[in-house]
């Protein structure tokens, strides 16, 4: 397996994830924007669609920040030159990015997050930052220079006066001015400042990342829903203690029995982080179609020639136990035994399943069903090819 631009993934992963970051020239050659700036200003005006405009100066105010939905009219009145316009998730909007998402699948699907857009004109820019996430930073369209190195965490000086979470004094240590296709790797914790040099488009493909906070509330919140996490703790063998107000080491002991065998259940933690990782990043792109499909429907569409896919917005993974498998689509679970399990990979492989696989698949009864399940959930929808 190989990463955009050719260098190997196992090398890359060893020696560049979350290590250091990576210049890739002509990642992709012959790249084309696959959006304009004035689609990108159309999306911007969508409720649906999360998007932000940042401004270096405003009326000299540094680095100011404006959330989406826009006016049409917004964009009249914006300067000339430094500011930047952010649409995230363009992934969810534009189908024809899935085959350029899908060469990021070196890293496995449920660490994968959504592509972003940032239209920017001369100057234009976000100022020098740093991410908690790993991003590749890919040139669509026109030049951006890009100033980076050095890590930088909480304690790094930040700029006054802005809700952005600018960088004072940063020192960059390289210096590169990125074309079309030409790529750019920036490990979390890395300072980074790309400046447009005239009008550009950059996508940035970024990865989640839990937070330990997250992981720990989300864990146990998911084991307090489980059948038995109301009964009481018990203790039969309680005996007198000298000081009624001491908590002894044998309470202790029983309540870290709970805790441990309840966060040590590798099953329920598995089952957790699957519903977790890919429950939708926005819910109202993973609807359902406007007529329920049937198994004869499927079966039919696909000996027509129709193919399945993923719906854009949609999170696919899996998970094998001892004799069976757990099947995670947009937050929910699909146990499956037996001869089932094979659609499994299938489905998660990427976001166009293999067409003869899965005409063959819709063949068994059970597996129709869970293929219809999916198409009228809205997590797979049939396309003509």
């Amino acid at each position: 397996m190989q990463i955009p631009g050719g260098l190997d993934a196992a090398e890359f992963l060893r020696d560049y994830w979350q290590k250091k970051p990576l210049i890739i020239r002509q990642a992709f050659p012959d790249m084309e924007s696959p959006v304009s700036p004035d689609e990108l200003a159309g999306l911007a005006c969508e409720p649906s669609v999360e998007s932000r405009i940042v401004i270096e100066d405003d009326d000299g105010k540094p680095w100011q920040l404006e959330n989406g939905p826009f006016e049409a009219d917004r964009f009249q009145s914006l300067p000339e030159t430094h500011w930047t316009l952010l649409v995230q998730g363009l992934d969810h909007w534009v189908p024809d990015l899935a085959p350029l998402l899908d060469r990021f699948r070196f890293v496995p699907n449920w660490r994968l997050d959504d592509i972003m857009a940032s239209f920017a004109p001369e100057g234009g820019s976000v100022g020098p930052h740093y991410d908690q996430y790993d991003v590749f930073l890919l040139q669509a369209e026109g030049r951006r220079e890009w100033h980076y190195g050095g890590h930088c965490d909480e304690k790094s000086a930040r700029v006054d006066g802005t809700p952005l979470r600018i960088l004072r004094d940063w020192q960059p240590e390289h210096t590169y001015t990125l074309e079309p296709g030409d790529m750019l790797y920036i490990p979390p914790g890395v300072g980074h400042h790309g400046i447009a040099r005239g009008d550009c488009i950059t996508l940035s493909v970024g990865f989640r990342a839990p937070s330990h906070d997250d992981i720990l509330t989300g864990f146990s919140d998911f084991l307090c829903n489980l059948p038995g996490a109301e009964q009481l703790l018990r203790d039969p063998d309680l005996v007198p203690q000298e000081n009624p107000g001491e908590i002894s080491a044998t309470a202790l002991d029983k309540v870290a029995d709970i805790v441990n065998a309840a966060l040590g259940n590798r099953e329920q933690l598995a089952l957790w982080l699957g519903q977790y990782s890919t429950a939708p990043k926005n819910s109202e792109i993973v609807s359902p179609p406007e007529e329920v499909y049937t198994a004869e429907d499927l079966r039919d569409a696909l000996n027509d020639g129709e193919q399945l896919r993923w719906n854009e917005g949609s999170r696919f993974a899996y998970h094998d136990f001892d004799g069976a498998t757990a099947l995670f689509v947009d937050g929910e679970r699909f146990v499956l035994k037996g001869d089932a399990k094979r659609i499994a990979p299938l489905l998660c492989a990427g976001h166009r399943p293999d067409p003869q696989q899965m005409t063959l698949m819709a063949e068994d009864q059970a597996l129709s069903g869970l293929l219809v399940t999916l198409i009228n959930q809205g997590s797979l929808y049939l396309e003509c090819d």
